[in-house]
């Protein structure tokens, strides 16, 4: 069963990040722009909040919450 979540009402498409979605790959795709030094127009997540380091993501395209270090990237 997959459970469809609602976009984080505090979300806001101006900030965003670049980080493939760990669900459903959005941002991981055959996509030219993803694969160049720019940041692709289509395939981006919600940065939701930050502390230092850490970012908690919302994927626009099937609606998963997760967090990441950025610094082990």
């Amino acid at each position: 069963m997959t459970v469809t979540l609602p976009i984080d009402p505090h979300a806001d498409p101006s900030r965003r990040a670049w980080l493939p979605c760990p669900n459903c790959d959005w941002g991981r795709s055959a996509c030219v722009e993803c694969h160049s030094d720019r940041n692709c127009r289509a395939h981006w997540q919600y940065l939701l909040s930050n502390q230092a380091t850490r970012v908690n993501l919302q994927c626009p395209g099937c609606t998963t919450l997760w967090s990441t270090d950025t610094r082990n990237r």
